[in-house]
């Protein structure tokens, strides 16, 4: 290893090194993981237009321009394209050494929505807003930095060959590492992203190796963490009935219950063909409310149909499947941590937002990967994506 940037590229010396070393023959392109890459794009241009399905009619929200949110989809999608690509550049070793600095933004960022700066969204106390009519959600980028900051607690002595496994103490940081920020996102209060973060830690802590006492003790911990929240009134009333409609799904069909029955309808009335792409009566007639940020599923299912969420799903498996080779063959624990966090996250957060439009799982606001409306995610799940890519690109060339 030469240095925080080599590809680890035999017949590359230091003179190869930064931009031109990006596009050498036998260097990045011979070691990126393509089907990530391609199963990332598909998802974000099936995204396009999907999005452009659900708003091109909406005219209370593009603004009389149906190509509003095409475009900046699309504009979202090329930001976290060069994300992406500035993040392999980098390389996941350089980004190791600045955690302390991307932590202390991310904390930042997440306490500046509790104060005026913030906004509310659907509910939701997460959102900065910024001129242009653009918002910033710092949450989404809390996960890669949670992802991080305990990959590099979790694996420095293990790496340095100091420790096998980490140690007690060291759990212990990466824990307290992950829970200031959780509990300030708590406050918002955002819980889908709490879930999210939750789902992070867990997968972080098996793939570091710590004792499965750890873990246990988490899963008990977070059970009796939810309870105490349900009893003490912690959740706002719209976040309960959402859990309550999830339970009975007959409780408010008019009401708590609209989104998800609607979004069944939707995916129902598809087949297995779909209704063809723009000629959905539910999306055409606007049934489905936030069908272009949370409920983009339900599009698919009532225009491609069967076929189309299918596809869409598997698309989500081959990232999946890759990202966790990658976390397999890399032979430094740090490596190994990030790609099972990112894993972790794109699988529950995918599970979850599939599963409640289908109304298997309740109802919390978080996005498809890759496929849904909004910039903060698009940026985030790319910057998850360069991560990946880094850390193939710099394994040694006998993994």
């Amino acid at each position: 290893m030469t240095g925080a940037n080599s590809f680890q590229v035999s017949g590359y010396g230091p003179e190869r090194a930064g931009w031109t070393r990006l596009f050498a023959r036998d260097s990045l392109a011979r070691r990126l993981d393509w089907p990530i890459l391609l199963s990332a794009l598909a998802l974000s241009l099936l995204g396009t237009l999907l999005v452009y399905s659900a708003t091109r009619n909406r005219t209370e929200l593009n603004q009389d321009d149906p190509y509003y949110f095409l475009i900046r989809h699309l504009l979202n999608t090329g930001i976290g394209f060069a994300l992406m690509i500035g993040t392999v550049w980098l390389g996941h070793r350089a980004l190791r050494t600045a955690v302390p600095i991307l932590y202390g933004v991310s904390v930042f960022l997440i306490l500046l929505v509790l104060t005026p700066l913030g906004s509310t969204i659907n509910g939701a106390h997460s959102w900065i807003k910024l001129p242009g009519g653009f918002s910033l959600q710092p949450s989404e980028f809390v996960k890669v930095t949670i992802i991080l900051g305990m990959a590099m607690l979790l694996a420095t002595r293990v790496d340095a060959g100091d420790k096998q496994y980490p140690d007690h103490r060291t759990v212990v940081q990466a824990l307290a590492l992950a829970t200031v920020p959780m509990l300030i996102v708590m406050l918002m209060p955002d819980l889908g992203s709490v879930m999210v973060m939750v789902v992070i830690v867990l997968g972080v802590l098996l793939a570091s190796g710590a004792s499965n006492r750890w873990v246990f003790g988490l899963i008990g911990t977070g059970t009796i963490g939810a309870i105490a929240v349900w009893q003490l009134g912690v959740l706002d009333d719209y976040q309960i009935a959402r859990f309550a409609a999830f339970a009975n799904p007959e409780l408010d069909p008019a009401g708590v219950g609209y989104n998800t029955n609607q979004a069944r309808i939707a995916i129902g009335s598809g087949g297995l063909t779909g209704a063809g792409l723009f000629h959905g009566s539910q999306t055409t007639g606007q049934f489905v409310p936030e069908q272009q940020t949370d409920f983009v599923f339900t599009v698919a299912g009532e225009e491609l149909g069967f076929i189309g969420g299918g596809l869409i799903i598997l698309l989500l498996g081959v990232i999946l499947w890759r990202a966790c080779r990658i976390a397999r063959e890399t032979t430094e624990l740090y490596g190994t941590i990030v790609a099972a966090g990112i894993v972790a996250w794109f699988a529950f957060q995918s599970f979850e937002n599939i599963g409640m439009t289908l109304g298997i799982m309740p109802v919390t606001g978080l996005p498809l990967p890759f496929v849904s409306y909004g910039g903060s995610s698009m940026f985030a799940v790319w910057v998850a994506v360069g991560l990946l890519q880094s850390i193939r690109v710099q394994r040694p060339m006998s993994a």
